[in-house]
């Protein structure tokens, strides 16, 4: 199985029934295999693909999208949208070398900044990054759960190379993704202050009036102003956020593999070349991070007990090793940076190391 193959198989098993996108390196294998087993919908670019499906999802469908970093930039505002009107949204990610056009069927992992932050103001989200198909397949079905049980934008980020890498894997068992929609009534309230921070979803078609808005608004949906009223909605959305970061716990969100009292710290699709150098270490351990939002905070012990730390990434400023300093103070002066469009070996990795 490829890493898009099981994207797609990830996203069937959670109860996919539409996809929408429009072509792009190297997201678009997932988009051709998904249009022989479900409905597809190819629309003129990145900001129709990211609107409509909005609309799908608010409507009852289980949708995902699925682009490279230029079209997911034009779905910048769309995923503003999502944060304020609270849809759930599945989007993929597949990285190609950027900036721009870049290097557009090579690899690279220069684009996870950009997922964490896309979108205009403050709200939740989900950024999952498999390492192998298997992963693909699990983390895929992951996004859906926590997208459609907490109503946020989930992320399923992932590149070229492990788009396009053909592994024998075992798969993994399917996760139960129910659709978490109630029935409402005509006293329906879509946006329902709660200790938690999630309404309640209903889906257009029986007694209750569902709205959602790009505005900021009551209860009910209606648009607001009220400086109150306003501070009361946004800190329901901040408690989600809260309600999201405990709940994501019951997912493996990192793993480690190897002993040592060294450790490699990585991401995505490295796994594979970092697993084949561990064979030619001694005392060393890997350190895959798989949930970059919400952030694994209790790696720090392993980085802290480690003797020396080496962050490993397809990108020229150590992106991942930012984002580690940021949620845990850590800073990882050792890095093994690659950025000329071409996947880790483990020769890079063991030159690297000397």
């Amino acid at each position: 199985m490829s890493g898009s193959e099981g994207v797609s198989e990830g996203a069937l098993a959670s109860g996919l029934n539409l996809y929408i996108a429009y072509p792009m390196t190297p997201a678009t294998p997932v988009m051709t295999y998904l249009a022989r087993k479900t409905k597809v919908v190819q629309l003129e670019g990145e900001i129709a693909v990211a609107n409509a499906a909005l609309g799908a999802s608010y409507s009852g469908a289980k949708v995902m999208i699925g682009t490279s970093g230029g079209g997911f930039a034009l779905m910048s505002e769309a995923m503003s949208l999502q944060g304020m009107s609270e849809t759930p949204l599945v989007a993929y990610l597949a990285q190609r070398a950027a900036p721009s056009t870049g290097v557009p069927t090579y690899t690279a992992q220069g684009d996870l900044k950009f997922a964490l932050n896309i979108g205009q103001g403050e709200f939740p989200r989900v950024v999952v990054a498999p390492g192998d198909p298997s992963e693909a397949f699990k983390l895929t079905q992951e996004a859906f759960y926590l997208a459609y049980k907490y109503q946020v934008l989930s992320i399923v980020i992932s590149d070229k190379h492990l788009a396009e890498s053909v592994y024998t894997i075992d798969l993994p068992r399917k996760i139960k993704v129910p659709d978490f929609i109630v029935k409402g009534d005509k006293d329906y309230k879509r946006y329902k202050i709660t200790k938690n921070g999630i309404s309640p979803r209903a889906i257009p078609g029986g007694e209750a009036v569902v709205k959602a808005s790009s505005y900021e608004h009551d209860e009910f949906g209606i648009t607001i102003e009220d400086a109150d009223k306003v501070k009361v909605m946004v800190e329901k959305r901040l408690r989600k956020w809260k309600t999201l970061e405990k709940g994501v716990r019951k997912f493996e969100m990192y793993k480690v593999y190897g002993k040592g009292k060294n450790t490699i710290v990585s991401w995505g699709s490295t796994k594979g070349a970092i697993l084949d150098s561990l064979k030619k270490l001694k005392n060393w351990k890997f350190l895959q991070i798989k949930y970059i939002e919400p952030f694994p905070n209790e790696i720090l012990k392993i980085l802290k007990n480690s003797k020396k730390v080496v962050d490993v990434e397809n990108n020229a400023t150590g992106l991942l090793s930012q984002i580690i300093r940021e949620k845990t103070g850590f800073e990882i002066k050792k890095k093994i940076l690659k950025y000329d469009g071409r996947p880790f070996t483990v020769d890079d990795i063991l030159e690297g190391l000397k």
